[in-house]
């Protein structure tokens, strides 16, 4: 079979025919429909400090994908061949203190697909059944391969709550954007964007932001202003993993306000803890899904209203894939799909 494959420990990817995965007793066979590009993927393409840490060349690469069951596992119960699903990439132990108590996400021990083990960007995948999630027809094939990144979003966003609040949220890129869509979807009052690409504004204006912000051309303190904001923001969302961005959010929090982290530092970064003492902030890390809470969640604002389709901006077959990850790369891209099977 086809796959797109981290071959060696360089900058690339590699277009490979590689054995088809036998799926173990626990897992499922999946043919890949359609998969989109991550930002972790671009990373493994650029090879950098990351990608070095955390991959062991060779691996299929891909983790955001959706298609169709084509064989079980022989301890497999619940799932049927046919049946349309998604793939939730952390792969956790089940057996440690958080597993026990439902906290997956915070399992000590995750494997991540299409990082420690083969990936979605390829003809077939094999994961564990129960990271299998099945998926209504209401839920089309281009959204069902979001649902990844738009679960990242959900679980950010729906961390505080968000009726007549102002949020802000530092990063617009695709999951920044679907974070601004799901804050409007659930009631917030000013939501406040900023990114540097010009093009990530216009698309998160799309998705429900009230103010799109180049901080290199207006400051914070001027958009509060002009929304009438005396005090500052409710609830602050950091996606864009830069320390100046992490700075101007925590400086621009409210009194009290909450804030959740998701984006990812490439270095140390410095920040103010005074400001965050006096001003009584609560901080949440926030890592991956509440698993399989946020899936439920998202499916069901999806199924209410919640439109996330505007971030995707590009569409590849899967033999084109140095033309989408050097689109990717260009900053003219939000989501990229891969067409595969």
């Amino acid at each position: 079979m086809k796959a797109l494959v981290k071959l060696h420990p360089e900058p690339g990817l590699w277009l490979q025919n590689v054995p088809k995965p036998e799926p173990k007793p626990h897992e499922v066979l999946i043919k890949v429909k359609l998969a989109a590009i991550c930002g972790t993927d671009l990373h493994i393409f650029q090879w950098d400090n990351w990608a070095q840490e955390n991959i062991t060349p060779p691996v299929t690469v891909g983790h955001e994908f959706v298609g169709t069951i084509v064989e079980t596992g022989s301890q497999v119960t619940g799932l049927t061949i046919g049946t349309r699903v998604v793939g939730e990439g952390h792969i956790v132990c089940g057996t440690c203190r958080n597993c026990r108590a439902g906290r997956n996400h915070h399992c000590r021990a995750t494997q991540g697909v299409g990082i420690h083990r083969n990936g979605g960007f390829a003809e077939y995948v094999a994961i564990p059944a129960a990271n299998a999630y099945s998926l209504p027809d209401s839920i089309s094939d281009e959204t069902a391969a979001i649902l990844d990144p738009l679960g990242n979003a959900v679980h950010t966003a729906l961390s505080f709550g968000l009726v007549g609040e102002d949020v802000l949220i530092t990063g617009g890129g695709p999951i920044g954007q679907m974070a601004a869509a799901i804050c409007r979807h659930a009631g917030a009052r000013h939501i406040v964007i900023t990114d540097l690409e010009d093009r990530r504004l216009q698309t998160a204006k799309k998705m429900g932001a009230t103010r799109a912000v180049n901080p290199t051309k207006e400051s914070l303190t001027d958009i509060m202003s002009e929304l009438n904001m005396t005090e500052g923001f409710d609830i602050a969302l950091e996606m864009s993993g830069s320390p100046a961005a992490l700075a101007d959010l925590i400086k621009h929090t409210v009194h009290g306000g909450k804030v959740g982290l998701l984006g990812i530092f490439s270095q140390s970064t410095l920040v103010d803890l005074n400001q965050v003492i006096f001003k009584g902030l609560t901080i949440k890390g926030i890592y991956g899904r509440e698993m399989f809470d946020t899936w439920y969640k998202a499916v069901a604002m999806l199924n209410s209203g919640l439109d996330v389709s505007p971030i995707i901006s590009h569409r590849f077959p899967l033999d084109n894939y140095q033309q989408a990850f050097t689109t990717l790369e260009s900053g003219q891209a939000s989501k990229i799909l891969l067409k595969i099977g």
